[in-house]
């Protein structure tokens, strides 16, 4: 039987570079975390998008 691994809390809004692409993993509200996959090139996209949003 496999083991089950408790749920601990969310975490915080996270950003890693895994191998060639880059994972986002963003916390949910009512918990659990969204994980994206991407790469540079997405990244920067997002990146510009979310400048022109806020500022």
């Amino acid at each position: 039987m496999a083991a089950m691994k408790p749920r601990t809390g969310d975490g915080p809004l996270e950003v890693t570079k895994e191998g060639r692409g880059i994972i986002l993993r963003v916390p949910l509200e009512g918990g659990g975390r969204l994980v994206v996959e991407m790469s540079p090139d997405e990244a920067t996209a997002l990146s510009d998008a979310l400048t022109n949003a806020v500022g």
